[in-house]
């Protein structure tokens, strides 16, 4: 096997800790031939299509990516801002912040962003870290709760580089906070600012993306940790049972996925009395095609087309600084007790090595 190294690699150079934070994806345009590449990418990983491989070869390429692109290249197309796509720019914005803040706090630390489909790569996110003598990382993938199509599919990536690598990190992965009290704390501050605004609704609704039931079978966590998160923030918030409900939605394919289902229930709500919704989705961390149009205008044409009088969705947490402190303070948590070598130990580090009988370059 063929390992790489870092390429500016010496014995002297002082040791870091990196913080890695991670997303799902997009694609570099609202573009067809985009779309195509970027989707081929994500509907490839078999930790988010669990169908034999061959067979989910002939009907990806066959037949979903010959049709699939054009249409999500239209959606896409509605969501695009001048500085990209939405979740890119969320998730920058957010790494940036959160660099910032370890930036005060000293140099010994490196922080930067990945996507898990598209770019910039993990891959070519850790090279610049390590690049950089980054020895002990953290990742925290910005889902706040676990799946194994998101989450678990971030570690294989993770896991694949390292086995190309000489020198591995130690490491530290953020697997989920979705109980995590800051994180609660943030979502529920968020309604509450909307709320104060616009005011309370009839029924408070929660939407997660879903995924096919045989997940949740096969001994998921997902289902769990998002009823989880929609009972603590309806606690933070003093909810009552009947004035908050949690919903599925991006379903795709015929198997049965995640129930209730988004769509189903607002069209449905107002033959039940309920003319007036707010629609919040706990498990983005950022606004995306999922949110801004899934949510923000597909569902709520559903919702008034079945007779429904207000419909407000609630912005995900993006880059705000409830979100930033609650990202921070996690990552605090996974920093405990870490700490580097001084500038004599990198000194004697690197004295060892030229006396090296075989003098090695470095």
């Amino acid at each position: 096997m063929k390992y790489t190294s870092q390429h500016e690699f010496t014995h002297n150079q002082a040791d870091k800790i990196g913080i890695l934070v991670t997303n799902l994806g997009t694609p570099e345009a609202a573009t067809a031939p985009a779309l195509r590449r970027y989707l081929a990418e994500f509907l490839s990983d078999p930790r988010v299509v669990e169908v034999p491989r061959l067979i989910w070869k002939v009907i990806l390429h066959g037949v979903i990516l010959r049709i699939r692109p054009a249409r999500s290249a239209k959606a896409y197309q509605t969501v695009w801002t001048d500085e990209g796509s939405p979740l890119m720019v969320h998730t920058q914005n957010q790494a940036k912040r959160i660099r910032e803040y370890f930036a005060a706090k000293g140099s010994q630390y490196e922080v930067t962003f990945a996507m898990r489909y598209g770019q910039p790569s993990v891959a070519s996110a850790l090279d610049a870290l390590l690049q950089k003598g980054v020895r002990k990382l953290v990742v925290l993938p910005l889902y706040p709760q676990y799946s194994g199509s998101t989450t678990g599919s971030t570690f294989d990536a993770l896991a694949a580089d390292f086995t190309q690598r000489r020198w591995l990190p130690e490491l530290r992965f953020v697997n989920q906070y979705c109980d995590n009290p800051a994180y609660i704390k943030a979502v529920a501050e968020s309604i509450r600012k909307h709320q104060a605004v616009n005011g309370k609704p009839q029924k408070l609704v929660f939407s997660y993306h879903g995924v096919p039931l045989k997940y949740l079978h096969k001994g998921d966590p997902y289902h769990c940790q998002c009823l989880k998160t929609s009972r603590l923030i309806a606690e933070e918030l003093g909810l009552t049972e009947t004035e908050h409900l949690t919903t599925f939605q991006s379903r795709f394919g015929r198997e049965p996925w995640l129930q209730p289902y988004t769509d189903h229930t607002l069209k449905a709500l107002p033959a039940q009395g309920v003319d007036h919704i707010q629609v919040v989705c706990p498990g983005f961390s950022s606004d995306c095609l999922e949110t801004i149009e899934e949510i923000g205008e597909e569902n709520r044409d559903y919702f008034l087309e079945a007779g429904g009088k207000t419909f407000e969705y609630i912005p995900a947490l993006n880059s705000t600084d409830e979100h930033i402190s609650a990202l921070t303070s996690i990552l605090e948590e996974q920093l405990h007790g870490w700490n580097l070598e001084g500038q004599e130990a990198i000194a004697r580090r690197d004295e060892r090595a030229k006396s090296c009988p075989h003098n090695a370059k470095n």
